[in-house]
């Protein structure tokens, strides 16, 4: 059976489908919860909340599923050379994006780069909750962390982006790892090198980590229904991560326009950019990522984010969507699914006839 890998009985789900975890504020315990109901394993993207926002998402998650469910966070959350930020880069890089706040008139916001993690605070908070999954990106956390998930009885599960990085997640012992494609929409969670150094496809990494390592693996990047799921178990993988299918349904917090973005077939026109953030993602193009590419300095994460946020605020009120980043995967497929439970329902109905029809039909 197809449903039946290493994935589903180590996590005790009916189906090894994924919900990506979408932080920033995309994805909701509504949307989690859809998901594990339906037999996948629901996520929430909790690197932007603090502590307490994170306790509070788990009361309303606990009030609308008793199925496993997976938290996910930034264990390196702060650019290490935001220290290091001299007064003339931030002055010239605001300078940079002066011009998109002219347009929109509205002031450039006062910025401090004095900015602490929050990754160990976060983690306390998820280990008093105790979800049935701990995933996390951008790095590997402590011996210790990985410990006392253990001794809770957390799963815990990485992103690798390379094999090597694959390699180090298996020898810190964590339980599964998730192979991130190039063709994925959101950030690169690269950690050992840069991330326009580690584009290696979803396919292709899946395959060397499969040849190189015995942890479970799970495919992400341009997965977005029953074709893309065969095609990635019969690849190796042991499960499946779809963000962008899961992020046009009503239960996620994309705005009206992203996701009419993600419908219009503007999804088939992506690009690597961290003019956005300051780490590299995927997204649809717009007048920024085209004016200012990848070789342009701007400022270290999560600094840039807060220059843009105020800019990415007022552009969405004005309907400036040339001037709004729309996360999304490479996959040009067309969406059609408005509920996180009709999706689920086609990507297990579609994987199962394909199955049965036999290959290459």
């Amino acid at each position: 059976m197809w449903n039946q890998t290493s994935i589903t009985q180590l996590l005790g789900i009916r189906y090894p489908i994924f919900q990506g975890p979408m932080g920033g504020g995309f994805s909701t315990p509504e949307l989690l919860a859809a998901v594990s109901n339906a037999g996948g394993l629901g996520s929430l993207g909790a690197y932007t909340l603090d502590p307490g926002q994170i306790r509070q998402f788990a009361q309303t998650i606990k009030s609308q599923t008793d199925k496993p469910y997976n938290i996910n966070l930034w264990v390196s959350d702060v650019d290490a050379d935001l220290t290091s930020l001299s007064a003339e880069t931030l002055e010239r890089v605001t300078s940079l994006f002066k011009p998109y706040y002219d347009a929109l008139s509205i002031p450039l916001p006062e910025l401090n780069p004095n900015i602490a993690s929050r990754f160990e605070r976060q983690v306390e908070a998820i280990f008093e909750i105790r979800p049935a999954v701990f995933s996390f990106i951008f790095g590997v956390p402590s011996s210790d962390i990985l410990s006392d998930a253990r001794r809770l009885g957390i799963k815990t599960v990485g992103a690798a982006t390379t094999l090597d990085e694959a390699l180090l997640l298996e020898e810190a012992k964590v339980d599964a790892i998730v192979a991130a494609g190039f063709e994925a929409g959101g950030h690169r969670p690269s950690f050992l090198r840069p991330a326009l150094d580690s584009l290696t496809g979803t396919f292709s990494l899946v395959q060397q980590l499969k040849a190189s390592i015995k942890t479970p693996v799970i495919a992400a990047g341009g997965i977005t229904d029953g074709k893309g799921i065969v095609s990635a178990l019969t690849m190796g993988a042991d499960a499946v991560q779809l963000g962008t299918a899961f992020l046009v349904t009503d239960e996620s917090n994309a705005t009206p326009l992203h996701k009419a973005a993600l419908l219009s077939g503007e999804s088939n026109n992506t690009v690597l950019s961290k003019s956005l953030t300051g780490r590299l993602g995927r997204m649809i193009r717009n007048t920024i990522s085209e004016e200012i590419p990848n070789q342009v300095q701007v400022l270290p994460f999560p600094l840039q984010t807060r220059l843009v946020a105020p800019l990415r605020e007022a552009a969405l009120a004005q309907g400036r969507r040339d001037m709004v980043n729309f996360w999304s995967g490479q996959s040009p497929v067309h969406f059609k699914h408005k509920t996180a439970a009709a999706l689920m329902q086609a990507l297990v109905t579609e994987t199962e006839q394909i199955l049965r029809s036999g290959p290459g039909l």
